[in-house]
């Protein structure tokens, strides 16, 4: 099914991602930014759009996601630290994808929280009727989220559901990601730094493979009761253990004391995972201690990936220089303005004394012009340096005295100004609007840009999806296609060509098949490699463990713990009568190693069955005709088929088979025939050979072991020699 994970990057995304995968979904991601950044786990599309954008909606329709996932509390999107314009930018960000959510019409919205909703001290397990009180800015926003999931969800009737998890850890790969107490502790060890830890602030940890499991089991299942889950492991520890742990992993088992302290009143938030744990039969699997070691073993072999500069304080020097560049840039107009003004003035002087240029009024040329390229700040500047001017000029060519009572100085200042804020206020409001202007034309390239992102995707996407429809290597027709030529094979054929079709359906060339007589031991009957005939000629499959035991109830086996003796997949073809053959697939990549394939591999078995029955019930048919009388010894011509469909067998590398002729004796052709049958195995074959003399036809034995059966015949009085062929 489509999983669409809506997150920023961070471990816990990428072992959602493997999760999917591995289980055979297909996963798609909404990144909550535009930025292209390098991703640890490939998914099959990558939408980078915000989570605020119009396109969201377009996103969902394109994915129709089955299981959307929001990482919320835990998306590294959402900068917690700036306050108040997080908490905005989480609701507006949760309250887009529950519309876009809402507007593809079936499916599952999962939205993480975590144990931040609650403040204070809880003397007992924190259970989900508990009413929430949050505490903090961050705590507030993911409560005022699971109001509205809850709200939307009674709303709209869409299966929403908010999972609370508890101090979420993982082994981090970065100093960023060192975001809570466990992996904070590591790091300031790692740095040297004394570590203070309350040992009355309690509460309970949960590690990030645990919180993927969880959160797989609450995707994929048919039916979940409630639309609130709490997610933790439920084993208190206080923060006192855990900086022992960690000075104890730093030093290599070396005990050591932190500087311990007890606030007072204590705290205790423990999130109790019971509802979860009775509804899905999960449980814990994380040992807290050696997660520790694995932590404090990473930081110590990559410590350039945690210890960085980011920290370090900037000199007086270096902050100077960072301000320089504003100030420069503030100071650059109104120095431009000085160096214009000296420049007009100088104009002025000259123009004043001139018959030509007398009436022309360069002071006002000169507030125009900067009014015109800077706008009404540098305007008024421009006038006040003007009237300066003026009053300096008038000073020298007469009284100033004079100037200053004169009305027709103040007009020309109210004319000098009047122009210059008009003309600046013009500027200013064709600024604006040429800025407003490219805002909408970025705005609209954005929506273009998306629209064609999208369309490309959908392109992608159905290009994908087609060629997966007509080259699919699991498809039904694929599978019937392959296994009807088993069909048209001699009865004597069918298991051997068995073995490399199912090679070729399972993409694997290690595939041996195993037949089982009544009994407790399988034979080996055919393989594609000498990998495939390491499991042995003859084994007794009941013991094998979880692989008979899967076998007995009719399941396939997968080999999760890639235990080196077993297969990596088998499953066993049945007949009335119980098992028949056992298919085993020793080589298979561990991204193929899922549910979906073992049913795969169910379904070609059958079809191998299928076409085994009508053999055998053609070979059946015909027994009358294939044996000596009452003897069990084929005719010339049963036989002679026989050993020819073992000979190409063996020539394509399918099985090892011997072929021995027993010299004519005193007794006749039937007691022979029956004395040879009886010193052999139940899957070897005695019949008639060419030359009218009794052959015994050894399955999946080589020239050592034939030299064994053949001093066993002339023990019994039986000479007999090795052939090629018949």
């Amino acid at each position: 099914m489509n999983i669409l994970l809506v997150c920023g990057p961070c471990g816990l995304r990428d072992q959602l991602i493997r999760k999917f995968k591995k289980e055979g979904h297909r996963v798609c991601l909404l990144t909550g930014n535009r930025f292209k950044e390098p991703q640890k786990e490939k998914v099959f599309e990558t939408y980078r759009f915000p989570y605020d954008s119009d396109s969201v909606r377009a996103v969902f329709e394109s994915v129709l996601p089955a299981v959307t996932i929001f990482l919320g509390a835990y998306d590294p999107n959402f900068r917690w630290e700036e306050g108040d314009r997080a908490s905005v930018r989480y609701t507006t960000a949760l309250t887009n994808l529950l519309m876009a959510f809402a507007s593809t019409g079936k499916g599952r919205f999962l939205c993480l929280s975590s144990e931040e909703v609650y403040g204070g001290n809880y003397p007992e397990d924190i259970t989900e009727e508990t009413p929430v009180k949050p505490e903090s800015v961050k705590g507030l926003a993911l409560a005022q989220g699971e109001a509205l999931c809850t709200s939307f969800a009674q709303l709209s009737g869409k299966d929403i559901v908010t999972l609370r998890l508890q101090h979420l850890y993982g082994v981090p790969e970065k100093r960023a990601q060192c975001s809570e107490a466990l992996t904070w502790f590591c790091l300031e060890a790692l740095r040297g730094s004394e570590l203070r830890a309350d040992e009355n602030r309690r509460f309970a940890l949960l590690y990030e493979l645990d919180a993927v499991e969880y959160l797989y089991s609450m995707s994929v299942c048919d039916y979940h009761r409630y639309g609130l889950y709490h997610l933790s492991s439920s084993v208190e520890t206080n923060e006192a253990a855990l900086a022992r742990q960690v000075l104890a992993a730093m030093r290599d088992g070396e005990a050591a004391e932190p500087s311990v302290y007890k606030s007072t009143p204590g705290t205790r938030c423990v999130l109790s995972n019971q509802r979860f744990m009775d509804e899905f039969s999960a449980f814990v699997r994380a040992d807290t201690a050696k997660t520790v070691v694995r932590i404090v073993e990473k930081m110590k072999a990559c410590p350039e990936c945690f210890l960085t500069d980011a920290e370090r304080r900037p000199s007086f020097l270096e902050r100077l220089f960072q301000r320089a560049g504003w100030m420069t840039k503030a100071a650059f107009p109104f120095l431009e303005n000085l160096i214009g003004f000296v420049l007009f003035f100088l104009l002025y002087r000259y123009a004043a004394g001139s018959a030509y240029l007398g009436r022309l009024d360069v002071f006002l040329l000169y507030v125009l012009l900067f009014a015109t390229v800077h706008g009404q700040q540098q305007a008024v500047f421009s006038s006040l340096l003007a009237t300066i001017g003026y009053f300096i000029h008038q000073a020298a060519a007469r009284s100033g005295i004079g100037a200053a009572v004169d009305y027709n100085t103040y007009i020309w200042i109210a004319q000098l100004f009047i122009v210059g804020l008009v003309v600046g206020y013009l500027h200013d409001r064709i600024q604006s609007l040429r800025e407003e202007a490219a805002d909408e034309q970025e705005y609209l390239s954005a929506q273009l840009t998306d629209i064609r992102s999208i369309n490309e995707s959908n392109v992608r996407v159905k290009d994908a999806l087609t060629e997966q429809i007509i080259n699919q290597n699991d498809s039904i027709g694929k599978i019937y296609h392959v296994t009807s030529a088993l069909d048209q094979l001699m009865p004597e054929e069918v298991l051997f060509r068995a073995a490399a079709m199912l090679g070729e359906l399972m993409g694997s060339r290690d595939v041996a098949i195993y037949t089982v007589n009544g009994s407790d031991y399988a034979r080996l009957f055919s393989a594609t490699s000498r990998k495939a005939r390491e499991g042995g000629n003859s084994i007794r499959y009941l013991e094998y463990g979880e692989l008979s035991e899967a076998l007995k109830h009719g399941k396939p086996y997968i080999n999760r713990s890639l235990d080196a003796h077993y297969p990596m997949m088998a499953s066993a073809i049945y007949s009335e009568e119980g098992i028949q053959a056992i298919a085993m697939v020793w080589s298979l990549p561990w991204e193929r190693m899922t549910l979906g394939q073992a049913d795969y591999l169910v379904v070609c078995g059958r079809l191998i069955q299928n076409a085994v029955v009508h053999a055998n019930r053609y070979l059946s048919a015909q027994e009358s005709g294939r044996y000596l009388d009452g003897q069990e010894v084929l005719n010339q011509e049963a036989f002679q088929k026989l050993v020819d469909a073992f000979l190409q067998a063996k020539k394509d590398g399918l099985t090892e088979c011997s072929l021995l002729e027993v010299e004519p004796g005193a007794a006749a052709l039937a007691e022979t025939g029956r004395a040879v049958r009886e010193s052999l195995r139940t899957s070897d074959y005695v019949g008639v050979g060419g030359n009218g003399r009794v052959c015994a036809l050894l399955a999946n034995t080589g020239p050592e072991e034939a030299a064994v059966v053949q001093s066993r015949f002339e023990k019994r009085g039986f000479r007999c020699r090795m052939k090629e062929a018949t």
